[in-house]
């Protein structure tokens, strides 16, 4: 089997841009186990799918708004997404600049956030965000739900509720747990 296998040709226009309207139109793609047959069903399917002995696997995880943008100090502009919050107000992120910054560079993010840069741990850079608040009660005011690549779009605030299962409890998740939407 290669990569090339999985790959096709998807039109951005069967992309949906936001999720259905009401969660159980939700769309759900059924593999038949005896001869892999493929339907098209809704979530409001499910029920009658399960049988006795199944298991149902649940991500409580909830996303965070863990998307920030700004400036280095040197005026450039840097894209950050929190991978791990750490203790405090210190975070393991992804980061995107032009140029990468180094360590004890600051970082100016929205909501007069300042970030220093400590350093590297493999391909995430090590941040200390200033302040007393603790990290996810900012990222909560001021950071922006990381949607998924394919949605082309600026995130909205309905998509702080409408990116999360239902059973969403403990935050932390930096992706839209988008099997279990």
């Amino acid at each position: 089997m290669r990569k090339s296998d999985f790959r096709y040709d998807l039109p951005a226009a069967l992309i949906a841009q936001y999720p259905a309207p009401s969660r159980t139109e939700a769309r759900l793609l059924c593999v038949g186990d005896e001869d892999g047959a493929v339907c098209d069903m809704r979530f409001a399917d499910l029920p009658r799918l399960l049988r006795r002995g199944d298991v149902l696997v649940l991500n409580d995880t909830r996303v965070i708004p863990a998307r920030l943008s700004g400036r280095k100090d040197t005026g450039g502009r840097v894209e950050v997404l929190i991978e791990r919050v750490q203790n405090g107000n210190r975070a393991l992120v992804q980061l995107r600049a032009s140029k990468p910054p180094q360590p004890g560079q600051n970082l100016y993010l929205e909501g007069e956030m300042r970030a220093r840069v400590e350093g590297r741990a493999g391909e995430f850079f090590e941040l200390t965000f200033d302040g007393d608040v603790p990290l996810i009660q900012l990222l909560d005011r001021v950071g922006h739900v990381p949607l998924p690549p394919y949605i082309r779009r600026p995130d909205e605030p309905t998509d702080r509720e409408r990116y999360q299962t239902v059973y969403a409890r403990e935050p932390g998740a930096v992706a839209a747990p988008t099997a279990g939407l």
